[in-house]
């Protein structure tokens, strides 16, 4: 990850169009993991994909495309920005630990992560509103529509509503998959049957992307649903907080509902990965042969 002739402005630009290019792919597996995670009930991925495309029809399967891409815009070009001009400072006195690695990885991702909230709730929302019956559908238009209304009717601190959860999704996220990545790559290369190409690119993501998937979860669902919920008739919120929605679902649904869509998560998440970091290392070698 060194990148010692790349200027920073190049590093925040790459790694948010490494980020976007990504999301195209996986907007999909985003909307199924949403829609399963906000159910509160037992489905299989099947029945989802099922149900979107007999209901809302095939092009739904992207609804909330252009919320994704702001995410990216926003939350990537950051936490990915701010890891590599770190990295590349921590690495002058030699290979970083992997401790570091992990901090630096949870301190880019919480910026990132406050940067992108906004994006993230317009996302939650617009993914989730087709599950919804027809008198409460919020209908967005796009992201900024959402952005627009969310801030007219709700006020512009609803833009942060679950800053706080989505901030420590991001630290464990970021830690996880930003620092495994970087020690899987040098593990990988140690053994010596790998070298500097898009192979050691694909592997090192894979395994970051399972790490990731595992370690977040839990506190992608309390995410997920602190920023879909609605008020209930007495007029308070559904949630207090991450701590209450954890307790509630492991109450409710089980242990093991903490990890629902877990497969769509992972088939998300771990291509994300790989094209994220897969683009991230062959636009900044393009870079460094044909501009820097």
């Amino acid at each position: 990850m060194s990148e010692k002739t790349v200027p920073n402005a190049v590093k925040f630009f790459i790694g948010g169009s490494a980020g976007m290019l990504a999301t195209c792919c996986v907007q999909p597996l985003d909307l199924i993991k949403n829609r399963m995670q906000l159910s509160g009930t037992k489905s299989s991925t099947v029945s989802v994909i099922s149900s979107i495309i007999k209901n809302e029809g095939i092009l739904a399967m992207y609804s909330g495309l252009s919320a994704g891409l702001l995410r990216q815009a926003t939350y990537t070009t950051t936490r990915l920005g701010i890891y590599t001009w770190l990295f590349e400072i921590v690495s002058k006195d030699g290979q970083p630990s992997f401790i570091k690695k992990t901090g630096l990885g949870m301190f880019s991702g919480c910026i990132g992560a406050f940067i992108g909230t906004p994006a993230e709730v317009a996302l939650i929302r617009m993914t989730a509103d087709g599950r919804l019956p027809a008198d409460e559908k919020r209908n967005y238009k796009n992201v900024f529509n959402a952005l627009f209304r969310i801030t007219r009717e709700e006020g512009v601190l609803a833009l942060w509503r679950g800053a706080i959860p989505t901030m420590g999704r991001a630290m464990v996220v970021n830690g996880a998959q930003l620092a495994s990545y970087s020690q899987a790559k040098q593990f990988l290369l140690d053994t010596g049957y790998f070298k500097e190409n898009i192979t050691l690119h694909f592997a090192s993501s894979m395994i970051s992307g399972l790490v990731t998937t595992a370690a977040s979860m839990p506190v992608d669902i309390a995410k997920t649903r602190i920023q879909n919920m609605k008020m209930t008739k007495t007029g308070k919120p559904e949630y207090t907080g991450a701590i209450d929605v954890l307790t509630k679902v492991i109450r409710n649904e089980g242990l093991f509902a903490l990890w629902t869509g877990f497969l769509p998560y992972y088939a998300r998440l771990g291509p994300h990965t790989v094209l994220t970091f897969i683009l991230l290392e062959q636009m900044t070698s393009l870079y460094k042969l044909h501009i820097a």
